[in-house]
């Protein structure tokens, strides 16, 4: 996709939500069945992943790691924000790698210590391209691709969160 096939498709959309804001707000979502062996299988529109335990808590490391999901959708929704970015700016980028690394301290998790936080308590984000973009350029992508990726600033704006118990008739 060109510079002027992207706008052409989002400038609808763009226009749309300028004249009805509401028509911006989507709901997406994400469900999940409980597997055997303390699993969950989860629908991702393209696969079922069977995501299960890590090894550092028990696991066999036979199914996703949802902190690995995590961290991949993190790299992914990057990705595609960078190289939509790039492709608005008029940047050719030839290639490039996106590299997310979390650390966790499985005490939380498991139970050992109260101290220790349950959750990521650092993620990093490397990006490497290759482009010709001088300097200004690539600093300008890679500040739009931090300010418009989902993902990103979903963890780093801390969004609410509701966790709710729902009986289904044993269906």
């Amino acid at each position: 996709m060109d510079r002027e096939q992207l706008r052409a498709a989002q400038a609808p959309l763009k226009e749309s939500y300028r004249s009805d804001p509401a028509s911006a707000v989507v709901t997406l979502r994400a469900t999940g069945r409980l597997g055997e062996d303390v699993s969950c299988n989860v629908e991702t529109g393209r696969a079922l992943v069977r995501a299960g335990l890590h090894p550092a808590t028990g696991g066999t490391d036979l199914a996703a790691c949802s902190g690995d999901m995590l961290l991949q959708a993190l790299v992914a929704c990057a990705g595609v924000t960078l190289g939509a970015v790039a492709t608005s700016m008029g940047l050719i980028v030839r290639g490039g790698t996106l590299t997310a690394e979390g650390d966790l301290d499985f005490r939380g998790t498991l139970g050992v210590s109260k101290e220790a936080p349950v959750g990521f308590r650092d993620v990093r984000l490397r990006i490497t391209l290759d482009t010709d973009a001088a300097e200004p350029e690539k600093a300008k992508l890679l500040e739009l691709t931090e300010r418009y990726c989902v993902v990103y600033q979903t963890l780093v704006g801390r969004p609410t969160v509701r966790m709710a118990y729902a009986a289904d008739g044993g269906a």
